[in-house]
């Protein structure tokens, strides 16, 4: 299940506007709002530096933090807007929304597959495709899983793994309302055109019969 909520430190931020926001920027600061909760919005600024080095390891938006911000309560929030530049693609501004234990929000949750090494369709040379190495859920704020299972020693060249073979968290549901397929065990690229070829001269092999006994019924009528 979920580890420990990271904490995300900001300060708060005096002002609002675009005078404000400038003077963050000018300060090597990022600025941003929380919103939600049933309270009123606070405004904020994130160091720079920070905030570009979380960016950069991937899943900002997908992880739930820890707020700290001097002279408030801290809070649960989700990232749920990030503002760019739109010639230097580097962040302008920050909207978090607060979230209570219980609130059901939406997230990217990775796939970490198991069993590679004892899967018969690998042994035989097949290859493990990941279709979804992420799979959107629905989960509650308060319980986040690290990430889902999925066992794959059992399969088999042609087989598929779809998310009904996966066992989910407690309370945690995918946002698609079908049975996807996760991954598939391929054949490998040359024993697939072998097996074209094969299916080939079997069918040319059935045909020649077929036209012998129909030269053979013509002949005797």
């Amino acid at each position: 299940m979920a580890g420990e909520i990271p904490d995300l430190v900001a300060q708060a931020r005096t002002g609002t506007g675009k005078g404000a926001a400038r003077q963050s920027r000018r300060n090597n600061m990022v600025p941003g709002v929380v919103y939600g909760g049933g309270v009123d919005p606070v405004s904020i600024e994130l160091p720079y530096n920070e905030l570009i080095k979380r960016l950069r390891a991937g899943r900002f938006r997908a992880t739930l933090f820890n707020l700290k911000v001097e002279g408030h309560d801290d809070v649960r929030v989700i990232c749920r807007a990030v503002q760019r530049d739109i010639v230097k693609d580097l962040p302008t501004h920050v909207d978090f929304m607060r979230l209570r234990r219980t609130s059901k929000i939406n997230l990217y949750i990775p796939v970490e597959f198991e069993g590679e090494e004892d899967c018969p369709g690998v042994k035989a040379g097949g290859v493990l495709t990941a279709v979804r190495p992420e799979v959107e859920l629905v989960v509650t704020a308060g319980d986040i899983p690290e990430k889902i299972v999925a066992d794959v020693s059992k399969m088999k060249i042609g087989d598929t793994l779809t998310i009904s073979s996966i066992n989910l968290p407690q309370g945690a549901k995918p946002t698609i309302d079908r049975d996807f397929v996760i991954a598939n065990i391929q054949a490998p690229s040359g024993l697939a055109s072998q097996k074209d070829e094969d299916e080939e001269d079997e069918a040319a092999a059935d045909e020649v019969p077929a036209m012998e006994q129909t030269d053979d019924a013509e002949a005797e009528s």
